[in-house]
């Protein structure tokens, strides 16, 4: 004996509604996503103030993001997890040198796994960059 619900339910399908805000076919932004989604339709927790889509906030725009940049990205943490620079939140200077190799030894693998792949000055920058990181590497592991 079938329960009520399933009785119920049999015939009735659900609906699949898509909410990308870019058509899956061109990429393009879609003209019928207008309507906002209930999550976003409700009101912030008091307190709380929505932040501005990052176009309209007044910073100054971000660099192109290439394998070079990812690569500064990286070194300048390690460099911060060496004491050579300060958190730029707390603005001190912090060591934490075993979080610094782990960082170096990101960068050693990233160029292991690129090996042929970059251009000369990518090259030259992934072997400068390890090589300064690895040299205030060992200073900072001294002064322990």
């Amino acid at each position: 004996m079938a329960n009520e619900n399933e009785k119920q339910s049999e015939g009735k399908g659900f609906t699949v509604q898509d909410r990308r805000r870019f058509s899956p076919e061109t990429g393009e932004a879609r003209s019928d996503t207008s309507e906002a989604s209930p999550a976003a339709a409700q009101s912030p927790e008091p307190g709380v103030q929505k932040t501005a889509p990052a176009a309209q906030q007044d910073h100054e725009p971000l660099p192109e993001i290439n394998f070079s940049a990812f690569v500064i990205s990286l070194s300048t943490q390690a460099l911060m997890h060496l004491g050579e620079i300060a958190n730029p939140i707390s603005e001190k200077v912090e060591v934490d040198v075993p979080v610094a190799k782990q960082m170096i030894d990101i960068i050693a693998m990233l160029g292991d796994k690129t090996q042929g792949n970059l251009n000369a000055s990518e090259n030259r920058l992934m072997e400068e960059i390890l090589f300064d990181l690895r040299m205030k590497y060992v200073e900072a592991v001294k002064k322990r």
